[in-house]
């Protein structure tokens, strides 16, 4: 009985302080969509407003009634810490929202993914290669033909865990991910080098791979999707993030993939991604 009537007596004193402590304040209504954002990373995003991301923070801008403004900042190492986290003593956060993350990245709180793509093999026609369709049909080339290759790939990417896996590591032609200049951007290897013929071919993640082979107009560049296989991973689904703790944003956020996703897809189309399905990944599992 008095173990009873203590649980009793603390239940009603837990209450009475709750009545008496002050009401916490409701989240303040937000005055505009504030993105996080690298301001040279073509087709993702830029300064102009340019980019995939740009375009569909904008659908979502029109959808929620509010303005879109943007927090720059290189996306090299700490991209999050110095955006989504970043806050200085009695300010707010710059910016709430990355429009682009691979689903499963732990740094954020991530939403529920609004495509796939893959990464592809990129190469100008009427150079030996036209009847290149897959991987296989790449690594199915005479083996003069593919040793005589030079082959642009961003180190440590799955592209290079390819090359080694068949044989042909002396083929690639490394590219730093990580480039400190600041108006360095990722496309430069098929718009450059590849198009001025430095390179033969270039291995790279879809979106970059598409938007740039459409931009090269000399001359003709194919892009083929590449499946992932036992020990190479190329394929990803892409999603949101926000800040761990922000529950309800997040799900509004996943409200508005859901919604919009006609226009999500028209814009992912326009820019060339490429976008696969579950038989991409299927194969790497």
């Amino acid at each position: 009985m008095t173990a009873t009537c203590s649980r009793v007596a603390l239940a009603a004193a837990l209450a009475l302080a709750a009545a008496a402590a002050p009401a916490q304040d409701a989240p303040a209504a937000r005055q505009a969509l504030r993105v996080c954002q690298d301001p040279n990373n073509l087709p993702f995003s830029n300064t102009r407003g340019e980019g995939i991301e740009n375009r569909i923070a904008e659908v979502f801008g029109q959808a929620l009634n509010l303005p879109v403004t943007y927090y720059s900042f290189p996306q090299r190492l700490a991209f999050i810490r110095n955006t989504l986290r970043y806050k200085l003593p009695g300010q707010d956060y710059p910016c709430d929202i990355v429009m682009g993350v691979p689903l499963g990245f732990d740094q954020v709180s991530v939403t529920k993914p609004y495509y796939r793509s893959t990464y592809a093999l990129v190469f100008a026609e009427g150079k030996g290669m036209d009847q290149v369709r897959t991987g296989d049909d790449f690594l199915a080339l005479e083996r003069s033909k593919l040793d005589s290759l030079r082959i642009g790939i961003y180190d440590r990417s799955p592209a290079s865990e390819w090359l080694s896996k068949h044989g042909l590591v002396e083929r690639g032609v490394p590219y730093k991910i990580m480039n400190a200049d600041p108006a360095q951007y990722p496309g430069e290897i098929i718009e450059r080098d590849l198009a001025s013929g430095q390179i033969d071919a270039a291995i790279v993640w879809g979106p970059i791979a598409g938007y740039f082979a459409k931009r090269v107009k000399t001359p003709a560049l194919r892009v083929v999707p590449l499946k992932s296989e036992p020990g190479v991973k190329f394929d990803f689904q892409m999603a949101m993030g926000v800040r761990y703790g922000e529950r309800e944003w997040k799900q509004q956020v996943e409200g508005l993939i859901a919604a919009k996703q006609p226009e999500i897809q028209a814009i992912l189309r326009e820019y060339g991604v490429p976008l696969v399905d579950e038989s991409y990944a299927a194969a790497g599992k």
